[in-house]
């Protein structure tokens, strides 16, 4: 299976935390599967950095880059067709990020790892 991590699951599975549901945090561990991080994820989080949301034990390159390797996790580059298809998605989630999270999901067949049930509404295959 080919899974995109949302930005707090991303988060919330490094950092340990149980609010990672157990078949999410199955589905990651699994090491036949796919894992990928989005640049639109790497972004989110230099913007939470930015404005003191989110603070990492190290400065986020170095952080993200080690838990990228440490995880198996590949980096989903944004592609043309993936911003131009969030121009034909309805208005389900108003956040800029997650609406090309979905795109990315749809155009590429990917199961987006995320609690949140917005996604549901575009048809992206979604564990939670």
């Amino acid at each position: 299976m080919n899974l995109l991590l949302d930005t707090h699951a991303l988060l919330w599975f490094i950092a340990g935390s149980d609010r990672v549901t157990p078949a999410a945090r199955e589905a990651i561990v699994r090491p036949e599967n796919l894992k990928l991080v989005s640049i639109a994820t790497l972004w989110e989080m230099a913007i939470m950095v930015s404005l003191g949301r989110l603070r990492t034990q190290e400065a986020l390159e170095p952080f993200i880059l080690r838990q990228m390797e440490l995880n198996g996790f590949q980096l989903l580059h944004i592609q043309p067709f993936h911003a131009c298809r969030v121009a034909e998605l309805p208005f389900h989630h108003r956040d800029p990020f997650d609406r090309l999270l979905a795109a990315q999901c749809l155009c590429d067949d990917l199961t987006l790892i995320s609690g949140d049930a917005a996604f549901d509404d575009y048809g992206v295959g979604r564990i939670w």
